[in-house]
């Protein structure tokens, strides 16, 4: 009796204690750990290991430079003052680069002064200036990262400029500008825009440059300038005493009047301007090369596209294969512009040039990416020939092309 009476207390014990234990709950911590997944790494690496067994590479087919006698150093050229070059990043405004570049030779050649310019500044407001027409043209003017040289002279008129370190469009730490995300933001705003037919232009414009504040930045209304605060248009005039009015679009194409101002129809030309003066191609290849003999830098714009381009042999030509030299005429000219195998893709800057072996050379500062892939970081080497067949505009100082201008204006 008393083993049983002492089984009973003891399970009534066990039961007890259960209970109070039962009672108590549970309080979970968590902590931070480095996610893996060993397994699907495998199953990773080896999806992407058989893709690439299985991806065929593919060719590009360019001119073969190999036994060709060309430029290999900047050093063999004649050369004019300009700013070293810089990478344009990831953004498709090299009109703005290569122009800013040019005004920045422009403004030591005429006051002797070295500045270096924002090329963001002028990229905000040309991007303030394509919605504020998307508006105005309910959506029937485009809207992209491409622009011309003469872009450059519009937006000065109107918002001055700023020195690069005023604002510079990066944020602490970014190395290269990157603006596809800011576009397709901007982009994607003005299509809703478009769909919903919202055509207020204080809205619009506000929200762009809400976009642009956030990845750019804002740019400041007034700089210090010494002892004086000035505002973008006045240190353009007063401090860089450079005057837009004097800059002068040239091109060539048979599709429009010689010796006439006309429209140069192109999708970077959005704004539709008719201030190029149009030549016949012999006479552009002269003043071209003149001009550049004479001491002006060039900023010029045209097609980069071609096999006889390569950024590792840092020169652009024309094939043999493609057409002769003797072949290269107007007609060659106007014949790739109207099939649409000369586009309007690229804007550069021609700093110097080389006579050698009765072809002349233009040394072209490049701020696109392929230009740093050789040995002379932001450089190529155009053969003239190159230049006359798929380069289709120039801009440079009015003085450097009177005669042209008084040729255009008495015919007209």
């Amino acid at each position: 009796m008393k083993k049983i009476l002492i089984y009973i207390i003891l399970v009534s014990i066990l039961i007890f204690s259960g209970n109070i234990n039962a009672q108590e709950k549970r309080k979970d911590k968590g902590h931070f750990i480095q996610y893996k997944s060993e397994f699907w790494k495998q199953i990773e690496d080896s999806c992407n290991e058989f893709s690439k067994e299985n991806k065929k590479e593919k060719l590009t087919f360019k001119l073969d430079f190999s036994g060709i006698d060309l430029p290999q150093s900047v050093n063999e050229f004649k050369q004019y003052w300009h700013n070293p070059p810089i990478s344009q990043g990831w953004t498709g405004t090299c009109w703005n680069f290569s122009t800013t570049s040019f005004m920045e030779s422009e403004i030591y050649r005429l006051t002797g002064k070295k500045v270096k310019l924002s090329e963001m500044y002028n990229t905000y407001w040309e991007y303030i200036e394509k919605a504020r027409r998307f508006v105005k043209e309910k959506g029937n003017s485009l809207f992209a990262e491409g622009s011309e040289a003469n872009a450059l002279v519009r937006l000065w008129k109107k918002y001055g400029c700023l020195p690069a370190e005023a604002y510079t469009g990066l944020k602490p730490n970014q190395k290269f500008h990157d603006h596809h995300k800011m576009f397709e933001e901007m982009e994607s705003f003005l299509q809703s825009v478009k769909k919903t037919n919202t055509w207020n232009e204080d809205f619009v414009l506000e929200t762009i440059r809400h976009i642009l504040n956030s990845y750019l930045g804002e740019p400041p209304a007034y700089i210090k300038e010494g002892p004086r605060t000035l505002p973008p248009q006045d240190y353009l005039s007063d401090v860089l005493k450079l005057n837009p009015n004097d800059y002068v679009d040239i091109m060539s194409l048979m599709e429009k009047p010689y010796w006439a101002k006309v429209e140069y129809e192109v999708p970077d030309n959005w704004w539709h301007s008719e201030d190029y003066y149009n030549i016949p191609l012999d006479d552009f290849m002269k003043t071209l090369k003149r001009v550049v003999r004479e001491g002006y830098t060039v900023a010029i714009g045209g097609d980069v596209t071609e096999a006889g381009i390569d950024s590792h042999a840092e020169v652009a030509m024309i094939p043999t294969f493609d057409i002769p030299p003797e072949y290269i005429d107007e007609n060659a000219r106007q014949f790739r512009f109207s099939n649409s195998t000369t586009t309007d893709d690229h804007g550069v800057h021609i700093v110097g040039y080389l006579e050698k072996d009765g072809v002349f050379w233009f040394l072209v500062k490049d701020s696109g990416a392929g230009s740093f892939n050789g040995p002379n970081k932001g450089y190529y080497f155009y053969h003239e020939d190159y230049i006359k067949l798929k380069m289709m505009s120039f801009m440079v100082h009015r003085d450097a092309v009177k005669d042209i201008i008084k040729k255009c204006n008495n015919k007209n």
